[in-house]
């Protein structure tokens, strides 16, 4: 576990100035070597990004579950989503850094293309996946007049054809969530710490509690209040891996003004304390 009490969060690993170009392309062997091939725990809140295998492996663990992308497999991480990766040492493949603001502007966007976006997954590198990475990573590094717009119009092709890998590979593997939802994924995030209910989300999204209550019932089973602590709780599981904040002011910054009330929902939604949570990345 970090010894900090943040989550590192980058635009690149280990950078903080702005992101540098409309998408951002490198190679396994720009960054990774120079970390002896182990990138930390660590979250983009703005950017998706693509992890491309051609030869070697990763381990990855991704908000708490454990990935292993093979050679000719990809890994594709949501932004906010915790992320470190162990590297074979040589491996070789690619990374595509993707703002949220091409994820959410892709066209014409579904519901169900948005929520397959929104989830971390792995999958097979298909012909044409391999094909069109290759083509947006060759544009990237052109200087025609309109590249820009290739750019992005390339990445979306990307975007689709990965979204329809996982459906095929995984077919009915989650509800589809409406296009509001995102919107109240984005103020969950913001607000985290506000002690927002859920009229105040329907207020700031101009629905009503009921009507929210609904899209979230209808996306995830659960009403908006369940559905906002699920965010809540999925933050502080993030905090309690990777960082070394007491409980208490972790409850603190999600909204929880008595750490007692912030641990028996916890429990409640995790099956264990806050703490016994923290031992399994401890021990």
């Amino acid at each position: 576990m970090t010894t900090q009490n943040t989550i590192p969060a980058f635009g690149l690993y280990g950078e903080s100035d702005q992101f540098p170009d409309v998408i951002h392309y490198e190679d396994f062997s720009v960054r990774a070597p120079i970390h002896d091939w182990r990138i930390l725990p660590h979250r983009h809140g703005q950017m998706s990004q693509l992890f491309m295998v051609e030869d070697g492996w990763i381990d990855a663990t991704v908000d708490g579950e454990k990935y292993q992308v093979s050679k000719n497999e990809f890994l594709y991480i949501p932004n906010n989503c915790v992320h470190e990766f162990m590297f074979r040492p040589n491996s070789q493949g690619k990374i595509f850094s993707l703002p949220v603001t091409i994820v959410q502007t892709i066209s014409p966007a579904t519901d169900q293309l948005l929520t397959t976006l929104s989830e971390p997954f792995v999958g097979t590198i298909s012909h044409s996946l391999d094909r069109m990475a290759r083509l947006l990573r060759d544009t990237i590094d052109s200087a025609t007049s309109f590249r820009g717009q290739q750019v992005v119009g390339l990445a979306h092709s990307v975007l689709a054809n990965l979204a329809e890998t996982s459906l095929t590979e995984s077919p009915a593997a989650q509800k589809t969530k409406h296009a509001r939802l995102f919107a109240l994924d984005a103020l969950i995030v913001e607000h985290l710490s506000d002690n927002w209910s859920a009229s105040d989300f329907a207020e700031a999204l101009s629905i009503s509690t009921g009507h929210l209550s609904r899209l979230c019932r209808a996306a995830k089973g659960v009403g908006a209040a369940a559905y906002i602590e699920q965010h809540q709780m999925q933050e502080a599981c993030r905090l309690l891996a990777f960082t070394q904040l007491p409980v208490s002011e972790i409850g603190y910054r999600l909204g929880f003004m008595d750490p007692s009330y912030f641990s028996k929902r916890f429990r409640a939604a995790r099956g264990q304390t806050p703490t016994d949570y923290r031992a399994r990345f401890t021990n």
